[in-house]
């Protein structure tokens, strides 16, 4: 891995330096094989919050999401796939500018632009590569002043309010966003007489059925599927981030209803599962099972899984919105979709409730790859990472090179899914110095205080048994270390030292005055 960390002091030093001269190969007229796509693909980049593995092309038989297997069945399937980032800002921050937290210094929820005003963010790298740009919802971290404005030709705001709270990217912050009834809807509020406040942290709950066109979520499909009824005059790039799976679990009722309480099987839970972790994380650990145990108590956890999967269908409905617009557009023969999710999420695993850890829930996303030139119905089962996105459309898409970049190209493997080759993929945490690596055999992890775990992924997929204490794993967990930076940036100006200005429609960070 390239060590950046004192490159990134001297301004500029990301920058474009000329034209990407690979992609997926075709063949000319005389039958050679060229570099060089006939035409650049039109690209499609949804995202979904917080979705973990729970999907069928990952083996998931649980959830009903037939257009996240419509698209698996058009496609690549990458099933060993990882964020680059324990939660929504650094893990979106990584895959938007190809450098992992460890390099640019965004552990936390920081806006990386005031610190890295040079970076070259993706879109603006499809904007110097000569496509149209247009975004919707999350993309970047849904925080007043987080989303990265510059490049794109159009972003979507649903309200001006949005705007003025600095593109406020959260669904339930705004005052016209339906609401189940009564509001907050889940136990861990009604029976316990908590304030739902804004975090809205395990509260789920059904919408009317006839709001759903009027859920942000909704609002933003169907303008995403309008930019791709438009007849275009040169290539595009599409964002479209949803905000759903992420809490609060608000769906319309037709979703619920798709699932039986009865049925419902939950994760494996492990109650000696923390007794093996190094003490600081097993204190943290023992600290946040309480609210897993007063779900339990409260009779909620299957209510808890429900109301995840049901938001998980509600937005594999909207992808299916935005794969029949693509069906019937003028550009569905020369448009490529990338569907992901910035995390995961732990639903008891490990008796906690969120995400910000090194583990498996967290860091296991679905990462499917379908359209021009990619081959159908096909599997990738070697480790790879979200951060290899930006190399990927790079060599894919002919665009300018961006120096320096931290993951990898994929096309060798959406050329050939076969002949993908495991690697070791790094994962840093929110917590500078620590992270994990990880293969296909084993997840190693190591914090900033020396505590380390190793599981062994195929023998043990829960990660219950760490195996960092054996003498006899050790040569493992050192050659694995290999993978991880030597040196970890320092923080970036933590957000609590910033204000943030608001400029009719734009808006900038300032460093506070003492």
């Amino acid at each position: 891995m390239k060590q950046l960390h004192n490159l990134l002091l001297i301004p500029g030093i990301i920058s474009i330096l000329g034209s990407a001269d690979k992609s997926l190969q075709s063949e000319d007229s005389a039958g050679k094989k060229s570099n060089k796509p006939e035409t650049q693909p039109n690209v499609i980049f949804f995202a979904m919050d917080d979705l973990n593995d729970w999907v069928t092309p990952l083996g998931y038989n649980q959830a009903k999401t037939p257009n996240i297997d419509r698209l698996a069945k058009e496609g690549v399937v990458f099933t060993y796939s990882h964020a680059p980032g324990v939660f929504s800002a650094p893990s979106r921050a990584a895959i938007m500018t190809g450098l992992y937290a460890s390099t640019t210094g965004c552990y936390e929820e920081d806006p990386f632009q005031f610190d890295h005003p040079d970076l070259i963010t993706l879109q603006m790298a499809f904007k110097q590569g000569g496509y149209s740009t247009y975004g919707a919802g999350k993309i970047y971290h849904h925080r007043s002043g987080f989303l990265d404005l510059r490049g794109w030709d159009k972003y979507f705001s649903r309200s001006q309010e949005e705007k003025d709270m600095g593109w406020e990217m959260n669904s339930y912050y705004m005052s016209d966003a339906p609401r189940p009834n009564p509001f907050p809807y889940s136990p861990y509020y009604t029976k316990t007489g908590r304030d739902g406040g804004a975090a809205l942290h395990l509260e789920w709950g059904p919408i009317a059925n006839e709001k759903e066109d009027d859920m942000v979520d909704a609002i933003r499909t169907n303008w995403a599927c309008d930019i791709l009824k438009q007849k275009h005059d040169k290539p595009f790039f599409l964002a479209l981030g949803l905000y759903s799976p992420h809490y609060p679990n608000y769906a319309p009722q037709k979703y619920f209803d798709m699932y039986n309480r009865d049925s419902i099987q939950l994760p494996p839970y492990n109650a000696d599962d923390l007794e093996d972790l190094p003490e600081r994380i097993r204190k943290n650990m023992i600290n946040r099972s309480k609210e897993h145990n007063e779900l339990e108590q409260l009779g909620a956890l299957k209510d808890a899984v429900i109301g995840y999967l049901a938001a998980t269908s509600f937005a594999d409905a909207m992808l299916g919105r935005v794969l029949d617009a693509l069906e019937e557009s003028p550009d569905k023969d020369n448009t490529i979709i990338v569907f992901w999710s910035d995390q995961g999420f732990h639903h008891g695993e490990k008796m906690h409730w969120g995400k910000h850890t090194l583990w498996q829930r967290t860091s296991h996303v679905p990462f499917i790859w379908a359209g021009k030139g990619i081959p159908k119905n096909k599997k990738v089962n070697t480790s790879v990472s979200l951060i290899d996105m930006y190399p990927t459309f790079i060599e894919l898409c002919d665009l300018p090179e961006v120096k320096h970049l931290e993951g990898i190209s994929l096309v060798p493997s959406l050329r050939k899914p076969s002949g993908s080759k495991d690697r070791n993929v790094f994962l840093p945490s929110n917590e500078k110095g620590s992270y994990a690596v990880i293969n296909t055999n084993w997840r190693y992890i190591s914090y900033f205080d020396g505590g380390e775990e190793l599981y062994n992924v195929k023998e043990d997929p829960n990660e219950w048994n760490n195996l960092a204490g054996e003498e006899k794993y050790r040569p493992i967990m050192q050659e694995m270390q290999k993978s991880a930076p030597k040196v970890f940036a320092p923080g970036v100006t933590p957000k609590n030292e910033l204000k943030l200005i608001i400029e009719g429609d734009s808006f900038h960070w300032e460093k506070k005055k003492n």
